[in-house]
């Protein structure tokens, strides 16, 4: 179907027949025509943030939270470099996200004109492909094979840059069913060979670890439902990611709990000494892997993605297998099945012994106290209070996100909302706002730190504007957390700007905004203020004063093996049970 529109209705329709309802911007002059197209209907609402970088991230948790692309729409000049953050976030976790930007009219760019910025070149090494569009005619096109390349083959963002003459010239809108997509057509069904390859070291392993990353969720809920059956049935122990989290149940039997540089103890050390590791749609990056050349040097790997350059870039693996990770697992299950269902069960449960003494080390234990809330507890309650509700967990990044990681459980995918790669302070306040336009009845919490939480508070704003009841959890250290951690641990305890010196009264604030403010000091009193918050229906900012020197254990320090780990030395070894001592 073809006809006749301007360039900003071409827009606007393009995202009607791509399923858009949500689109997250800011105006400014060179986006001006698209904004009066969207004034002008009522399918597409659109959320009014406050900054261009908390535009991107609440597409990222929108994306996330749902498994469609978030879109964004930008102004040309500054409102484009202010999404980059967000931008290269969304590249380094691979999450889809379409971003529409104005720029200067044709004519006039290369000339400096007001508010011109080469976009394209700006945005190229953070996004998986970018156009600029000169003429009308290729506009539809050109957004239809955007929103393809960003949900196809590996996820990511995708720009679009679009000059003001074009969106005020007329042209001919094309529907996505009259667009060609033959030139981006990742490959999705993998080598049956290397499949049997992976299958038969599987059936004789006898120190097996399964190792899952953000790919999985990225995959579909029929990718996690597939891991779950294949964990189930193998009786192989399985480990994640930080972006993997809840594509295996936390309460699953087989759960070692996250890896990687603040993960436990007993995941890190399986991953060291396993001699079968089936890795499905993770990268092998730095913070799970440590020193590479130490990493699991007695393993045979293999390892499933969707993205070949992904293999074999940080560590050799025995068996790479390229495809969609939902088709991999059903055709890897299948030929296990036909070939009878084996594997080394004996070795298995010896296997398995082993790692019930690397538990026992109990490393996620942490002396409690009656008179400061410790921030490992403070997420404890958090995660008693809030198990049985329909619930989100956004966080921003340091201490408080690794803690969130480690003692809020997450049972199923696409529920868990937290920077990885890039790992973005300011991210978590705007992607629960993402998270709760998508699920507008859920109950969505943003685990932040104040330092990081204030990089976008602004974005309370729009909380309030939207009406979306999102709670803002700060643990509260009145510290640079794991800046003051890596200067204590490793910079002999010379605190370089990591102190929080100048701090709002966070109550004050969100009454300021038009939101309600909580402050907890007490432990006693905790419980209570955790009820207060999730019972108010708008949205919260909870200030959760923390003992502000509590150090974040495990922790591989940089430089070090996977398996070289510092533990908390209170009650790590012969203090675990030791008065005070919290085992989780």
């Amino acid at each position: 179907m073809t006809r006749r529109m301007t360039g900003a209705q071409m827009v606007v329709q393009a995202l009607r027949d791509q399923g858009v309802d949500t689109v997250f911007g800011y105006p400014g002059g060179a986006v001006l025509p698209i904004y009066d197209e969207l004034f002008q209907q009522n399918d597409i609402r659109h959320i009014l943030v406050r900054h261009e970088q908390g535009a991107t991230h609440a597409a990222e948790g929108y994306a996330r939270a749902t498994g469609k692309p978030g879109v964004v729409l930008v102004t040309s000049g500054p409102g484009a470099t202010n999404a980059v953050t967000g931008i290269t976030d969304a590249l380094m976790d691979s999450i889809p996200i379409v971003v529409l930007s104005g720029q200067v009219p044709t004519f006039m760019i290369g000339n400096d004109a007001f508010q011109e910025a080469d976009t394209v070149g700006i945005t190229r090494p953070c996004t998986k492909h970018n156009w600029l569009v000169k003429e009308t005619d290729d506009l539809s096109k050109t957004i239809h094979r955007a929103f393809h390349v960003a949900t196809h083959g590996r996820p990511g963002p995708v720009l679009v840059d679009i000059p003001k003459d074009v969106q005020f010239a007329s042209g001919t809108y094309s529907a996505p069913a009259d667009v060609s997509f033959a030139q981006y057509q990742p490959k999705t069904k993998a080598d049956p060979e290397a499949i049997l390859a992976a299958v038969e070291a599987l059936e004789v392993a006898e120190r097996p670890v399964i190792y899952s990353g953000g790919g999985v969720i990225n995959a579909g809920p029929e990718a996690s439902a597939l891991l779950r059956k294949l964990t189930g049935e193998t009786g192989f122990p399985i480990t994640s990611t930080l972006m993997g989290l809840g594509a295996y149940p936390a309460s699953g039997e087989n759960w070692l709990g996250m890896l990687g540089m603040h993960g436990t103890y007993e995941a890190n050390w399986a991953m060291h000494d396993c001699d079968y590791m089936l890795c499905i749609g993770a990268r092998f990056d730095d913070r799970i892997t440590g020193r590479t050349d130490a990493f699991s040097p007695g393993s045979f790997k293999v390892h499933i993605d969707i993205d070949p350059s992904s293999i074999n870039k940080n560590i050799h693996v025995n068996v790479p297998i390229v495809g969609d990770v939902a088709s991999v697992l059903e055709d890897m299950l299948a030929l296990w099945k036909k070939r009878g269902s084996k594997t080394a069960s004996e070795a298995v449960s010896r296997w398995w012994k082993q790692i019930e003494i690397w538990r026992g080390r109990n490393c996620l234990a942490y002396r409690n106290s009656e008179t400061v809330i410790k921030p490992q507890y403070a997420l404890q309650r958090l995660e008693a209070l809030t198990k049985g509700h329909d619930r989100y967990i956004c966080t921003e990044v340091g201490q408080h996100q690794m803690w969130a990681a480690q003692y809020l459980g997450f049972e199923d995918p696409n529920r868990w909302m937290t920077s990885g790669g890039l790992g973005t302070m300011g991210y978590g306040m705007p992607a629960s706002l993402g998270v709760q336009i998508a699920h507008p009845d859920a109950l969505v919490i943003n685990v932040a730190g104040e330092a990081s939480w204030m990089m976008n508070m602004q974005e309370m704003a729009t909380a309030v504007q939207f009406r979306l009841p999102v709670k803002q959890f700060i643990l509260n250290n009145e510290r640079l957390g794991m800046v003051r951690q890596w200067q204590q641990l490793l910079h002999g305890e010379r605190y370089s700007s990591s102190w929080s010196e100048a701090l709002p009264d966070f109550v004050k604030l969100a009454e300021a905004f038009g939101a309600k403010g909580i402050i907890c000091k007490d432990p006693d009193a905790l419980d209570d203020a955790i009820m207060e918050m999730i019972e108010h229906d708008g949205p919260v900012i909870f200030d959760c004063c923390v003992e502000k020197h509590e150090n974040c254990f495990p922790m591989i320090p940089s430089g070090r093996a996977h398996n070289d780990m510092l533990l908390n030395e209170d009650v790590a070894t012969d203090a675990i049970g030791a008065e005070g001592a919290v085992l989780v």
